[in-house]
């Protein structure tokens, strides 16, 4: 059986990353694209996406997030959402119930679980022994606004729900919940209307996590640091997946997701060991799809862990905004009773 895909949205996410690995995928077909760009096999109305879908692929402003998905599965449809899930936890609880009201899958796009530098690090991760620090950071230099959603004011808006969700998603992915959170997330640049700054850390028993992000930055920090008992991990530079899509290869080509660039095991004594990276795969993440919708296996991403990416979105904006540290259970039962939008 071949997959009908129903991709909604064309823009950096749609025609840059989904489009791509979905022709990629052997089990997968790009039916019909809904956007108001030029694509191949365009359609005008979500109700003809989903006439045309058995799978669809949500890659539209954060905002709208939410609704199409709702639509979506209430018409029996498979989901895939890109990151963010949604714009609030409740949210995402209420498509979670939803979707196993349906009987259908729901995951997200949370790629960079398949970057080259994070597969590395968890291969190498117990060579390091207990980690008491881990930092990621997330650098560029735009002195210049961009003109789009992602720099405006409205929920979802923001670098902090657009590069925070993969760092957070991360961190998830190798420590689990934290206990509480504190933040500084705000807007450096004179003209900027949304956060482009965020510097927001995890506290764990005997552990701290620190994500942080800067719009002006001509020099990057490295991409993470894993400090252990035993040694320490430190690897520069960005996966090398997205350039290479945005040049038109194919997650098929030699090659692909391969970064040249190794990170470095330092040990107590002064010793350090160069570490080959393991090779990047996004495309893992649609032949996962293809096998839960096709075998029943499990989905690659798990909603309920984007979910809680969101809950720690919301409490690290309230924590910045109090100036506070704020656990995560007192959040997490308020988000709890909080209905959907």
């Amino acid at each position: 059986m071949t997959i009908r895909v129903g991709l909604v949205g064309y823009g950096l996410a749609g025609a840059v990353f989904h489009a791509p690995l979905i022709r990629a995928c052997r089990r997968m077909e790009l039916s019909v694209v809904q956007t108001s760009r030029e694509a191949p096999n365009r359609v005008q109305t979500l109700d003809a996406l989903l006439d045309a879908s058995d799978l669809v692929v949500i890659a539209s402003p954060n905002t709208t997030h939410f609704p199409i998905a709702k639509a979506a599965l209430e018409a029996g449809k498979h989901v895939v959402v890109d990151k963010p899930f949604t714009v609030t936890a409740s949210e995402a609880d209420a498509l979670i119930a939803l979707a196993k009201r349906q009987a259908r899958i729901l995951t997200v796009f949370h790629n960079r679980r398949w970057d080259s530098d994070f597969l590395t690090l968890k291969r190498i991760l117990p060579r390091t022994g207990a980690i008491s620090l881990y930092e990621a950071h997330w650098d560029r230099f735009r002195p210049t606004i961009k003109p789009g959603w992602r720099e405006t004011e409205e929920p979802g808006g923001g670098v902090w729900y657009d590069l925070g969700p993969h760092l957070l998603d991360q961190a998830l992915q190798l420590f689990g919940m934290p206990e509480s959170v504190s933040a500084d997330i705000f807007a450096q640049r004179p003209a900027a209307k949304a956060d482009d700054y965020f510097d927001v850390t995890l506290h764990y028993p005997s552990r701290r996590v620190c994500l942080r992000c800067s719009s002006l930055v001509a020099d990057p920090r490295p991409r993470m640091a894993a400090h252990g008992s035993e040694a320490s991990f430190v690897k520069f530079g960005l996966d090398p997946q997205e350039p290479a899509l945005k040049n038109g290869a194919t997650p098929l080509d030699a090659g692909f997701g391969m970064d040249e660039r190794t990170g470095t095991l330092t040990f107590p004594d002064g010793g350090s060991q160069s570490i080959p990276n393991e090779r990047g795969d996004y495309l893992a993440f649609y032949e996962a799809v293809a096998d839960s919708i096709l075998e029943g296996a499990p989905v690659p991403v798990d909603p309920a862990d984007a979910r809680d990416g969101l809950l720690l979105i919301s409490l690290a904006r309230r924590a910045s905004e109090l100036g506070q540290r704020l656990p995560v259970r007192d959040a997490s039962l308020t988000e709890a009773s909080a209905p959907a939008s």
